[in-house]
């Protein structure tokens, strides 16, 4: 590797380390090529690579990006996970991996810009993982609202089994009320008006006989006064 390459890997170690939100430096002795590829896989679902570094480009990769915290790890054979993800998960893997296969061995590290003893290291990875606290975190708030949910479910079906019993008992029904029945009034009103015509007819007979009985007398009255 000439100067050049050289130059190249320091900066992509650089860019590497300063991308990461936490970085976890193991000893991979003992680590083989296909426990390798089984490490790196578990590591990927944590947005997190695994890669062997030269400790001489690995210092000036450190200290180009502000690192200077991994300085002292880059003793013996070194290789670094750089995490994107969830750190938390990352720790877990690592663990488990160890505890499966006794590698590698966790010598330091940085998490949220703070160094990352290897106790400390232990204690995270028996955190539970971002995402069952955040189905926890769900389940929590969640169950207000089933609460009230359920409690309006209940009042409904209450609600609807006293109607249902107040329709039996015959207090709630669906026929409209009857109607009043008419008053006899009107028809009183109708023979008055057709009897009043009839009153009107007599009236003007009598008024027309009147005038015959006047003739009568008049005529008598002229036969007196002739005698």
């Amino acid at each position: 590797m000439d100067k050049e390459q050289k130059a190249q890997v320091v900066d992509e170690i650089a860019a590497q380390l300063s991308d990461a939100g936490a970085i976890f430096a193991v000893d991979y002795r003992g680590i083989g090529v296909p426990e390798a590829a089984e490490l790196r896989a578990r590591l990927a679902e944590s947005d997190a690579t695994f890669r062997i570094v030269k400790n001489r480009l690995a210092k000036r990769a450190a200290e180009s990006a502000g690192t200077d915290d991994l300085q002292g790890l880059f003793e013996g054979p070194t290789a670094l996970t750089l995490v994107k993800g969830d750190p938390v998960t990352a720790a877990k893997a690592i663990a488990d991996f160890a505890r499966e296969h006794q590698v590698p061995t966790y010598k330091g590290g940085i998490m949220d810009g703070a160094p990352l003893e290897p106790e400390q290291f232990g204690q995270i990875a028996r955190l539970p993982g971002l995402e069952v606290l955040q189905g926890r975190l769900l389940g929590t708030v969640a169950s207000p609202i089933i609460g009230v949910a359920r409690g309006l479910n209940q009042l409904l079906a209450g609600l609807a089994g006293q109607l249902g019993q107040m329709q039996e008992q015959g207090l709630v029904e669906g026929e409209a009320p009857a109607e009043p029945e008419p008053k006899a009034e009107p028809e009183a009103d109708l023979e008055a008006e057709e009897a009043a015509p009839d009153e009107a007819g007599e009236e003007a007979e009598a008024s027309k006989e009147e005038p015959e009985a006047t003739a009568e007398e008049e005529e008598q009255s002229s036969e007196q006064e002739d005698d």
